[in-house]
This record gives structure tokens, sequence and C-alpha cells, in this order.
């Protein structure tokens, strides 16, 4: 029996989290053994427990084989105590399940292309996967704080840190993910300014060593900003520090038409991950049916392929979500002018029925 721990936390995050599990119930009708079990986190965990990470959350997902994540986050819990706010849980989960390894994959659907902030003959055929490392960086070193000097005048300051031993696993994980597709990494940092990422810099060209048959390459953050809206299909696999990949794969997403297409993988060292879209939790847009549910279809496509080794039925949730498109299902965020607009909800229904048609 498989054990899925379902996280819908906030804003749209129960809204295309429902989306996700018609996609599940269709497998399930065929057969499919999964156990579902859902707990607060985030601000819905604050305001029900005064704590954004639960000890019984935790524990859910400690003995869980896998865990699908919606969003977290509203402007409501801003005022809160830094300890309180949704995103603390979100990084202490991380951190405590030792989830070092994210694979944000940026892909243009043919459909799509035309979605794309960028020329169409920019993006068309995009297929590229950021690996970012996760549990370290400057969003998790020591010290941190705002304090008040002599003066008065108030400083605030956070820690860019790397260890040696985390950089290599980050390394390993990239250069595993290149060969299963092209055999190209391009290693993004900025040595030229920081020593921590000049440290990244020398242990991922170490390790490479050991990959001879993937290329590697290397580039500076900034350049590799540009580089992403000037050429991106020179890229395969970019592997970066905590805090660049955090940007940069924001920025990858609007490649592909809209940040609502890009599902996410944070896998820990036994496979064990969690599985969410990379965009936040909208509230602007939570409960008026809108949201695109597509990229937490497509992490649900990504949880059966890394932690449950079942890449048929991964490739049968995309096949499912690419029929849809082809089909002409749009919602507000992907939609071009012309285009019929659809709900939430009939997203859902459409990808389902495309995965249920695709097995006859």
């Amino acid at each position: 029996m498989i054990r899925l721990a379902i996280l819908a936390g906030d804003g749209i995050g129960p809204e295309i989290i429902a989306e996700a599990l018609k996609v599940l119930d269709v497998l399930r009708g065929e057969g499919l053994q999964v156990s579902t079990e859902a707990a607060a986190v985030g601000g819905a965990a604050v305001d029900l427990h005064g704590d954004p990470l639960p000890d019984a959350t935790l524990e859910l997902c400690r003995r869980s084989d896998a865990i699908l994540f919606g969003a977290i986050g509203g402007p409501q819990y801003d005022v809160l105590p830094r300890e309180q706010r949704p995103e603390r849980g979100l990084l202490r989960l991380r951190k405590a399940l030792d989830l070092f390894a994210n694979l944000r994959p940026a892909r243009v659907f043919p459909q799509l292309a035309a979605a794309s902030t960028l020329k169409p003959e920019v993006v068309a055929g995009l297929d590229i996967l950021i690996m970012r490392e996760l549990t370290g960086d400057i969003y998790f070193g020591e010290p941190r704080g705002i304090r008040i000097e002599a003066n008065g005048e108030r400083v605030g300051f956070n820690t860019m840190i790397y260890s040696e031993s985390e950089i290599r696993r980050a390394a390993h994980a990239g250069f595993q993910a290149a060969r299963r597709r092209h055999h190209r990494l391009c290693s993004v940092d900025k040595m030229n300014v920081l020593e921590s990422t000049q440290l990244w810099r020398d242990v991922v060209t170490e390790v490479g060593r050991e990959y001879p048959d993937v290329e590697l390459s290397h580039m500076l953050v900034d350049n590799a900003a540009m580089q992403l809206v000037r050429n991106p299909r020179q890229f395969d696999v970019i592997l970066t520090g905590n805090i660049f990949g955090d940007i940069l794969s924001d920025e990858a997403s609007m490649l592909t038409g809209s940040i609502g297409m890009l599902p996410s993988a944070s896998l820990n060292a036994t496979g064990q991950g969690m599985y969410e879209p990379i965009h936040g939790s909208a509230p602007d847009i939570a409960g008026r049916g809108i949201a695109n549910p597509l990229a937490q279809i497509l992490s649900l496509a990504m949880l059966f392929r890394h932690s449950l080794d079942r890449s048929d039925l991964a490739e049968r949730i995309e096949t499912a979500v690419e029929a849809t498109l082809e089909a002409g299902c749009r919602t507000a965020d992907i939609a071009q002018a012309g285009e019929k607009v659809i709900s939430t909800t009939q997203m859902g229904d459409a990808v389902a029925s495309a995965l249920a048609r695709g097995r006859t």
C-alpha cells in the first residue's frame, strides 16, 4: 500500500490539491493501492494549532512514502512573529526530512508556446531541469537576525554558507539527473564575488570528474539569468544553490507561459519526496475558481516517477495534461485572445477524463 501525506495549505492550495486528487482517484479506480491522509500546514496550521508545522503533521510526513503539497502563506500572517509565519513551517519541513535535492523542470508544451512572454521561436521545444540545493545557503545560514547598533540604527544580517559535503551531494544529484537526460550540466554560481560559491564551483568541478560522460560548464548567476531569456534552449540541467535556484526557477516559469505550469520535487537521500507546484498560495485569486491546477497535477506525476518508481503512471498523467491542452482547455493564466477559459474544477475534470480515456 502506497502511503501519501496530503498537505493542502493555504490560498489556492486546497483548490488545486482537490484537482490532483481527482487524477489520483482515476488510478485508484484502476486498482492502484494508495492511501491518503491529510494534515494542516502553513497558515492553516497556525490558525488551528498556533504552529505552521505541528508535530502531528511532521510525523505523518515521516511515515509516508511521499508528500503532495499545495501552497502556503497569506498577507494576514505577515504580522506574526517570524517563527510562526507559514514559510518557516515549510523551511522546517524541508530541513527535518533533509529534502536537499529540488528538481524543477521547465517544459514548454507545444500548445502553449504562444503563451510565453518570449517569442515562440525562442521557447518552442524548451525542456530544461533546474536542480536547486534546498537545505543550505543563506536561507538556513547562521547567524541571522536584526540587531540594533550602538547608534540606534537597525541592521539586518544573514549568512550565506555551504559545507563541502552539502555541495558534493547536491552535485551528485545534478550529475545523475543529467545522465537521465542529455548529459549536459551547467553549474551556476557567483564565484567572482562570493567565497561560498567559489567553494561551490571547486567542489562541483571535482565531482564532475566522476561523470566523464556528462559535459560540465560553469556560469555566473547574473549571466545565467540573462541567458535564460536570451537563449534558454542552450541549457539541459542547471545545478545551483538555494537562493539562486529559487530565483532562476521562477524566471524559467515565465518561459513556459505561466508559473501555474511548473511542478517540483524535493528529495532526500532515500528517495522520499515532497511534490509541489513552484507558485505560491495566490491569496488574491483564492476561492474564485480560476487557479491553474496543472502544476499540482504535474507534481503528482513527478511523485510517481521519483518516489514510487512508476514512470509509467507519470507518463500517463503528463500525456493526459498534454491531451487536455491539445483539446483547447485553458485556465485564465494560459489563455490567449479568443480562447475559451475554463475553471479550476473544469480543468481538473478534463485531465482526469483524458487520463481515464488513455487507459482504454
